[in-house]
């Protein structure tokens, strides 16, 4: 093939060589299963020792088989569907195919179809379970292309196949097409999303994810994916609440991901998909701030204060005048770790984190009551300045939180990173901050952080809770539980040694040069290290004496 000359003259040669008459009739193809036209555009994607054929023209394949599948003939029609369903995926023929009103002649087809074939139906099932399948995927290839707009189709045509997904679950490719068409419809149209939600909802495609097959479980999530992400506020919290219940996240958890062998990357896409789409809805709570004049905002502060040293005291204490309990308030509130010791809503006014950071100060006090008193009384009368202020770690931590988990962005298109543990808890991120806000205190503590400079140590504490974070997640624990005990083995020393283990690995360190010099100084060093600690010895340590009535 002299890449050089123009297709039509190549093929008119060839055409000459077999003395076959209107060369434009002809065109060339690749020869293997893709059955590909070669075109001006693509002639250059031509690998070498690729062998072509010549064939009919895509105009005239489009025509002959746009004929061939209104045959009478139950035999041609099947044949011409199955090779319309296999030229349909070459953007070349489809384009052909389309001008020819293709697409209107394959929907009327389907609207029509099972009506017109009822009696067909009971006589040769297994032929009409084949024609409706070669028609959809016909469709399905075509419409990928691009080339013809989603708005164009009919309630008729969305109302037969939103009940081809409860008709044919039995039939893998009939439900697989029917569910890959719902899920173009609503992402491409906001008239077909409305129109689908209407036919379809979560609770008749759950069945489809308690199957064996992992395309149709593959096709569902998509879906229900496509609705959650189109639909309006009001119904998003909705869809929320039904993702949210027990039944749904145990499905999903048993029959998808625990039940398959290896998950594909499909399938991992929309799984990860549906993680983001769920914790996306943390977003209004995320840039809420709070308002320091909201008394009901504000008795969720109190609600802190409450169950962290009430416990103490009798509860409901109203006793003493307004001047010492404010002041005993703004005592507890340092104690808390706020910056704002006065009022503490003004911690709250920054998105983000804003609301959010509040939400799971409140959820983490009340469902994990031990641990929260244990970490605010154990910062609060530390007497080496090594505490760690409860109120703004928990304030840093949640955007931290936010950033890994990228609440409030879309779901990218190629990342396929979900994590099982997320669909074992109805509360999974509060769960979370509750597992992290525990590891940033002991951290914090084999740091030897101080309160006393935040910002700084703040930096490097968050750093290198972060780097724990992800490094257990990278593990893909299929558990909170398994999260935190991945957690337990990756402590501050853990990650040093980790960090310097990575060091020594990178080639630059293992170079011959680099080798000779550390064993050269190293003695040297040694030695230095040994006079420090004995000089350290010799100058001695002042301890300052603790009062026995003090807590220690």
């Amino acid at each position: 093939l002299n890449q050089k000359k123009p297709l039509s003259s190549i093929i008119k040669e060839v055409c000459d060589g077999w003395s076959l008459a209107n060369h434009d009739q002809f065109a060339l193809q690749h020869a293997d299963s893709s059955n590909f036209y070669i075109t001006e555009k693509n002639r250059n994607e031509i690998k070498n020792g690729a062998i072509l054929r010549l064939t009919t023209s895509p105009a005239q394949n489009a025509q002959q088989l746009h004929e061939r599948i209104q045959s009478s003939s139950m035999d041609a029609k099947l044949e011409a569907l199955k090779d319309l369903a296999n030229y349909s995926r070459d953007v070349t023929f489809a384009q052909e195919f389309i001008n020819l009103d293709g697409i209107s002649l394959l929907t009327q087809m389907v609207e029509s179809g099972t009506e017109r074939y009822q009696k067909l139906q009971k006589i040769m099932k297994p032929c009409f379970g084949d024609m409706l399948s070669f028609t959809l995927t016909a469709f399905v290839e075509l419409m990928d292309h691009g080339i013809v707009s989603w708005d164009t189709f009919s309630v008729a045509f969305i109302k037969k196949i939103a009940s081809y997904v409860n008709k044919f679950a039995s039939d893998i490719s009939i439900l697989q097409r029917s569910l890959a068409i719902l899920e173009s419809m609503v992402l491409n149209s906001h008239d077909l999303y409305q129109k689908v939600a209407q036919e379809i909802t979560i609770g008749q495609l759950i069945p489809h994810l308690q199957g064996t097959d992992q395309e149709i479980q593959t096709y569902t999530i998509a879906v229900i994916n496509a609705l959650f992400l189109k639909a309006p506020d009001d119904k998003r919290q909705e869809m929320a609440n039904i993702l949210a219940q027990k039944q749904l996240r145990s499905i999903i958890l048993t029959h998808v991901i625990r039940a398959q062998r290896a998950i594909n990357n499909e399938m991992a896409h929309q799984l990860y998909v549906l993680q983001v789409l769920t914790f996306n809805l943390l977003e209004d709570r995320m840039m809420t701030k709070m308002d320091p004049q909201d008394q009901a905002q504000r008795d969720i502060i109190f609600e802190l204060r409450r169950i962290a040293f009430d416990a103490e005291s009798e509860p409901n204490n109203s006793s003493g005048s307004i001047e010492k309990r404010k002041s005993m308030y703004t005592r507890d509130y340092k104690k808390l770790g706020f910056i704002n010791h006065v009022n503490p809503a003004m911690d709250f006014t920054q998105t983000p984190p804003g609301m959010l950071a509040l939400d799971n100060m409140l959820y983490f006090a009340k469902h994990h009551q031990d641990a929260y008193i244990r970490i605010v009384l154990e910062n609060s009368s530390r007497e080496d300045k090594h505490e760690c202020p409860f109120g703004r770690s928990s304030i840093e931590l949640t955007k931290m939180l936010c950033e890994i988990l990228k609440v409030g962005e879309l779901p990218s298109e190629t990342c396929n990173d979900f994590h099982p543990m997320f669909f074992t808890h109805d509360r999974s991120f509060e769960e979370f901050f509750c597992i992290c806000i525990q590891l940033l205190n002991k951290t914090w503590k084999e740091m030897r952080a101080t309160s006393e400079d935040f910002n700084k140590a703040r930096k490097r504490v968050m750093q290198v809770v972060k780097e724990q974070i992800m490094r257990a997640l990278t593990t893909k624990p299929s558990s909170l539980d398994q999260f935190k005990s991945k957690l337990q083995n990756l402590s501050y020393t853990e990650i040093l040694k980790i960090r310097q283990s990575e060091r020594m690995n990178q080639e630059d360190f293992q170079s011959r040069p680099i080798l000779e010099l550390k064993e050269k100084i190293q003695p040297e060093i040694l030695e230095l290290i040994k006079q420090q600690r004995l000089n350290r010895l010799v100058e001695g340590t002042c301890f300052r004496k603790l009062n026995s009535r003090r807590r220690q």
